[in-house]
């Protein structure tokens, strides 16, 4: 029974594996459950088995991404209370989280018009409770007096959000280019967006413009 129940496990999580190496370079639209079931080295029976249709599959690759980050989150260090600190661990592990699912996301920023609910799960649910976390942290420092008062939270939170997923795919599109590091790039988001929200002194911050663009 045991046994049985392991070869399940294991049938399960490569169908999900595969489903999502198909949704990332296929699309929704064009990702098949024959498809899937072949990347997964299973008969198209067994995919059925375990999941009625490709939308349950999407379902299933969309929890597996909330469930590592909240594994991710669960080994967090504390909040410091230092703002710069605080954010630069916080811009790091949102930076790896969204990297882990790049094809994905490349994938349903595509779609978001043909399959909105799709991207919307995609795009802003697989993060949704880090960025929640650090709307939590900022609405404590705003009642300490260490972040304005006038910002609106989720907005900052989601513009932050959004310089880092940028530096991700500029980074995946041209590396080469670039005449500053991935870890110089974190550090510019994190100085431009601390600055724009911290009510106190900044800390001196920066990088070297020379360091060779790596992953």
């Amino acid at each position: 029974m045991e046994n049985s129940a392991s070869r399940t496990a294991q049938t399960h999580a490569r169908l999900i594996k595969a489903a999502t190496k198909v949704f990332a370079t296929a699309g929704l639209t064009g990702a098949t459950t024959r498809e899937i079931a072949r990347v997964a080295a299973v008969n198209e029976v067994t995919l059925f088995r375990h999941f009625q249709n490709k939308e349950q599959l999407l379902a299933a690759v969309i929890t597996e991404a909330i469930a590592l980050q909240a594994e991710a989150l669960a080994h967090q260090d504390n909040w410091t209370q230092d703002l710069y600190i605080d954010l630069k661990n916080y811009a790091r592990l949102c930076n790896q989280i969204m990297e882990e699912h790049e094809d994905l996301i490349r994938t349903f920023i595509g779609e978001a018009k043909r399959h909105p609910q799709a991207a919307r799960l995609v795009l802003y649910e697989t993060d949704k409770s880090l960025r929640e976390q650090l709307v939590v942290y900022l609405q404590k420092s705003q009642e300490k007096g260490t972040v304005s008062s006038d910002i609106d939270l989720k907005a900052s939170v989601d513009s932050f959000t959004g310089m880092l997923l940028h530096g991700i795919l500029r980074f995946s599109d041209i590396p080469s280019t670039l005449e500053y590091s991935r870890e110089c790039y974190i550090e510019t988001c994190v100085n431009l967006f601390v600055r724009g929200i911290s009510t106190l002194p900044l800390k001196e911050a920066g990088c070297s413009v020379n360091l060779p663009a790596t992953r």
